[in-house]
């Protein structure tokens, strides 16, 4: 039986695993997309110790970090977590069987769809994206449209610019909501490459094999090439409601100030939590990471002391 398994192989769980690794847990990570949606950033300007760095490449050093400690990490998918005695059961998508004395949930969380007819057909390849750093380039010399008006749609317009002729910017709020600082390097764009429609939703994809037109709520039908959504993301939490853990009033895993949720032996960290509210930044989950992986630490210490 492993001492602590940690689902999720992104900043969180890294950094849970990190801290697992000084604690002599021999941690054994399991995470479907290694890094998570850092090894899909840009470049990454906000994270201590670093001027500039690209995000797989970050998360590259951490996981480095990780397995000098004696962390094993793992592909895969955890598809389900049960109570046994002495611990927990977990079994991946391979078949794979695991068993636990603690765990720390560091699954993040998803991209925010849209939810309009078509949608998923159109994501399959065909012209609707939730990642600009990760397609974006696909668009050199064609036009785009970006939904969305906060921080993450801004950093991703800032790497559109590079490669799309033409960009609508299409979102709810009556203004853009992004830190002062992307919003000064967004700024010369607006009005050139990049149209602002604010205060609109999309209300339908048009096209025959691909996505070729969207509609909007007042009214403007547009060409474009193809759409990138970035309007946030939903925690992914439907592995662990079987498993009895609360959720907040907004959906996310609910921890106290040491991760600990309500199940003993079960810590959450990163996107998978609201502990620090709309604020998710790798910095957060590395402290987070952290602090679940002490807390694991603790309890294994209190459990072999009864």
């Amino acid at each position: 039986m492993e001492k602590v398994v940690i689902v999720g192989s992104g900043m969180a769980g890294l950094s849970a695993g990190l801290y697992a690794g000084r604690y002599e847990l021999s941690p054994l990570i399991v995470g479907e997309l290694f890094g998570g949606a850092t090894s899909s950033a840009w470049t990454i300007e906000n994270y201590p110790g670093y001027k500039k760095i690209d995000g797989f490449d970050l998360m590259m050093k951490v996981r480095e970090q990780v397995e000098a400690l004696g962390g094993k990490i793992k592909d895969g998918r955890v598809e389900s977590i049960e109570k046994i005695s002495g611990g927990f059961a977990l079994s991946c998508q391979d078949s794979m069987k695991i068993k636990a004395q603690s765990v720390v949930l560091a699954m993040g969380a998803a991209r925010r769809k849209l939810n309009l007819p078509r949608e998923d057909e159109f994501a399959k390849g065909k012209g609707v994206h939730y990642c600009i750093t990760c397609d974006g380039p696909l668009y050199k010399n064609k036009t785009i449209a970006v939904v969305g008006g906060g921080d993450a749609a801004v950093k991703g317009l800032l790497l559109a610019v590079q490669y799309a002729s033409k960009i609508y910017q299409v979102f709810l709020e009556k203004k853009i909501t992004a830190e002062p600082v992307n919003y000064s390097r967004l700024e010369p764009f607006i009005g050139k490459k990049i149209e602002v429609i604010p205060e609109t939703t999309l209300t339908s994809l048009e096209g025959q094999e691909r996505l070729s037109a969207i509609k909007l709520s007042n009214g403007q039908g547009l060409e474009v090439d193809g759409l990138f959504i970035e309007i946030g993301a939903v925690p992914d939490v439907k592995l662990v409601e079987p498993l009895g853990v609360k959720l907040d009033n907004k959906g996310y895993i609910q921890v106290d100030n040491q991760m600990a949720t309500s199940v003993p032996g079960v810590f959450a960290a990163g996107d998978t939590t609201s502990f620090f509210g709309s604020f998710k930044q790798d910095v957060t989950a590395a402290a987070m990471g952290a602090v679940a992986a002490t807390s694991a630490f603790k309890y294994l210490q209190d459990k072999s002391s009864v």
